[in-house]
């Protein structure tokens, strides 16, 4: 199994390449002179993004270590580091405390094979996995701009809160008519 380890890395971010709507998501670590980019959808953005912050708010409730409430230091905004080669797709991730060094332990593991493949009885299949370690600050900055990046995709509709395309799309609330967004609606029909 291959395991692409930082310890700590020099960047560890996501991002996204494409239009809100079609947007593939990246996570990316660099340092002692390798990059690696691993794909994952929004949600998983999302998701980790979250718990990162829950952890850490732990660690400051039990009184762990010393972890800043909000980011310190200018923000990353610089775009994925190109060329953008996946090495893997992400299926699961865990999320630890190491007490002893007072880091984040992040992995993504490689996805599993697709349910329709042949089975393979062997014990374990050998996953790719991305392991990284950071600091409590680099984590809330990473935390930030992954929930940022989430945020800055398409608008959500006003009435069920799914994303809205610039064409609309299939409103529940609205009993399956289609719900438009604000410049849509302004143009007529």
């Amino acid at each position: 199994m291959p395991v692409f380890d930082y310890d700590p890395p020099e960047r560890f971010v996501a991002g996204a390449v494409g239009q809100p709507g079609s947007r593939t998501f990246f996570l990316q670590a660099r340092g002692q002179g390798r990059l690696t980019t691993v794909g994952l959808e929004k949600f998983q953005v999302a998701a980790l993004a979250d718990r990162l912050d829950d952890l850490l708010d732990e660690v400051v409730r039990s009184g762990g270590a010393e972890v800043p409430a909000v980011p310190v230091g200018p923000a990353d905004t610089a775009p994925l580091e190109t060329p953008i080669t996946e090495d893997f797709r992400v299926g699961t991730m865990a999320l630890a405390w190491d007490d002893v060094t007072a880091q984040v332990v992040i992995e993504a593991e490689e996805i599993a094979p697709e349910d329709d493949e042949v089975f393979d009885p062997s014990p374990l299949t050998e996953r790719a996995v991305l392991r990284v370690r950071i600091s409590p600050a680099a984590a809330r900055a990473f935390s930030r701009r992954a929930l940022a990046l989430v945020a800055a995709g398409r608008p959500p509709c006003p009435l069920c809160g799914q994303p809205l395309d610039a064409e609309g799309h299939i409103c529940v609330r609205l009993n399956g008519y289609r719900g438009r967004s604000a410049s849509s609606a302004e143009g007529g029909e």
